[in-house]
């Protein structure tokens, strides 16, 4: 198992993979974190695609296969697990020869045939719960991937949709969807999105990534998901709640001082 209780389970990266320059920059700054902070169990993530762009001309990212090559060059020379996201469920054999997780977009959450062609892999799947869906309802969607085979199963919190263009956390949803017994994880920099907000793309409120992780934590998630980007103003997709890369030590040392305040 990838999981391990005894560390806190951090998923960080760009939204988009972009480019070789944005994921070897990012990844330097996660691998001097994982030295410095042996509790740590860091995932690499980055999106060959940004399927669901909220308008026809947002850029999407770099493709599957120059994706991947970038996924796999992250592992080679930084020695992380890597995780994408999948959106069809023709792509997942191909992605799950080289990520080691397998990540379900929260817009799909409920889709079958994803669910199980992810699982088939034998890889990790994170699911990410549906800003429709209630903590009670992941209890389905884990069973779909259970019963298909899932090597390792993970579900992330992301927001509750709360009015338009809004979201909201609802900190029961870890010891819920714990329940359903696989680690729940927080997703820090999806949650404070203000989807479709900003003229054509989604808006967001990166000065409440970090109350947002700490208090998940503290409220009893496995894991956090951030992404963090060296200039979110340049960023292709999600830049306004993306946490800028020189903050993001930081951010992750406050994490780690409620992480260890809990689990003691």
């Amino acid at each position: 198992m990838l999981y391990d209780p005894k560390k806190l389970l951090l998923l960080a990266g760009p939204c988009s993979l972009e480019n070789e320059t944005i994921c070897r920059t990012v990844a330097t700054e996660l691998a001097a974190l994982r030295e410095k902070f042996p509790e740590l169990n860091i995932v690499f993530k980055g999106s060959f695609d940004k399927a669901n762009r909220t308008s026809l001309g947002g850029l999407r990212g770099p493709g599957l296969e120059h994706g991947l090559e970038l996924l796999a060059l992250v592992k080679k020379d930084y020695r992380f697990p890597v995780v994408t996201d999948v959106h069809l469920p023709e792509q997942c054999a191909r992605v799950g020869t080289v990520a080691d997780v397998l990540q379900i977009p929260a817009f799909l959450c409920r889709q079958t045939d994803l669910l199980v062609a992810a699982a088939k892999t034998g890889r990790i799947v994170n699911v990410k719960k549906g800003q429709f869906l209630s903590p009670y309802e992941m209890e389905f969607v884990t069973t779909k991937l259970r019963e298909s085979g899932a090597a390792e199963i993970w579900q992330t919190e992301r927001g509750t949709a709360f009015g338009y263009q809004n979201l909201v956390v609802d900190m029961r949803s870890f010891s819920i969807m714990a329940g359903n017994g696989f680690p729940a994880l927080m997703d820090a920099t999806h949650s404070v999105q203000l989807p479709g907000a900003a003229g054509g793309s989604s808006g967001g409120q990166r000065e409440f990534v970090p109350m947002l992780a700490r208090a998940a934590l503290a409220a009893g998630a496995d894991g956090l998901f951030v992404e963090t980007h060296p200039d979110p103003s340049k960023a292709i997709s999600d830049g306004p709640s993306q946490v800028p890369l020189d903050a993001f030590p930081a951010l992750v040392e406050s994490c780690l001082r409620v992480w260890r305040a809990v689990r003691v």
